[in-house]
C-alpha cells in the first residue's frame, strides 16, 4: 500500500503553511491527497502568489470539498494520517462535534474513528473559552493540536525558517523524516542527514 497523507487547507489566515507542506511532501515518497475549502481557495489568492490550481498541482490527488462520496469519506481507504493546515475555528468545531457537512471535516472524522493521526494547525488568536473548549474536545477524541507558534532557539533568519519549523513539527508527529530546522541540543550547528529528502534552508 502506498504511504498516504491527507492534507486539508481551510480558510484561516496562514494558507502558506499548507502550500509549503504540500511542496515538501512532493520530495518524499508519500502520496498527498488534498482538499481545499472555498475559503481556503480564496485565501490562497489573497495571501500568496499562487493560484488555487497551482497549489492543487502540487498534490498527487485532489478532491472537491463538497464531495462527501469521495474515497476519503470511507475508513476503508487507508491513509497514514491527516493534517488540516491551517485549521479554521469553524473546521475545528465541525471536527470536534462530528458535524460532517463537507469532505474536509468528514475525512478528519474518518481519521479519528479509524485511530489514525490527525494534526490540526489551528490558526486563531486570541482564543476565548469556546475555542479552547473545542480544542479540548478534539484532543480528547485523539486529534493533535499544533498551533503555528514559532520558536527561536534555532535562530530563524527568514520567514521560511519560521514556517519550516512548524511544518517540521507536523512531520515529526506523522513520522516523516526531515531536516527542516535545527533541533534543541544540536550545538547551534545544522545537522545535514544524508537519509533525509528534506533539507534545512
Amino acid at each position: 500500500m502506498p504511504k498516504r497523507i491527507v492534507v486539508g487547507i481551510s480558510g484561516a489566515s496562514g494558507v502558506t503553511y499548507g502550500v509549503r507542506l504540500l511542496s515538501l511532501l512532493e520530495k518524499t515518497d508519500y502520496e498527498s491527497h488534498l482538499i481545499i475549502s472555498d475559503s481556503g481557495r480564496l485565501n490562497i489568492k489573497i495571501e500568496t502568489n499562487y493560484k488555487p490550481d497551482e497549489v492543487e498541482a502540487m498534490a498527487d490527488h485532489v478532491y472537491e470539498h463538497k464531495d462527501i462520496a469521495a474515497s476519503l469519506a470511507s475508513g476503508s481507504f487507508l491513509t497514514d494520517g491527516m493534517v488540516v493546515v491551517p485549521c479554521t475555528i469553524k473546521t475545528l468545531s465541525g471536527i470536534a462535534n462530528s458535524y460532517n457537512e463537507n469532505l474536509l471535516v468528514r475525512a478528519a472524522d474518518v481519521t479519528l474513528k479509524e485511530g489514525r493521526k490527525l494534526v490540526l494547525v489551528v490558526r486563531e488568536t486570541p482564543l476565548h473559552k469556546g475555542h479552547l473548549r473545542l480544542m479540548t474536545m478534539a484532543a480528547d477524541m485523539g486529534a493533535h493540536i499544533l498551533p503555528p507558534v514559532p520558536s527561536f532557539y534555532h535562530k530563524p533568519k527568514t520567514l521560511d525558517d519560521i514556517i519550516d519549523q512548524t511544518i517540521g513539527k507536523v512531520f515529526d508527529f506523522l513520522g516523516i523524516k526531515h531536516d527542516l530546522f535545527q533541533r534543541w541540543g544540536e550545538n547551534q550547528v545544522k545537522a545535514v542527514k544524508q537519509d533525509s529528502p528534506l533539507k534545512a534552508l
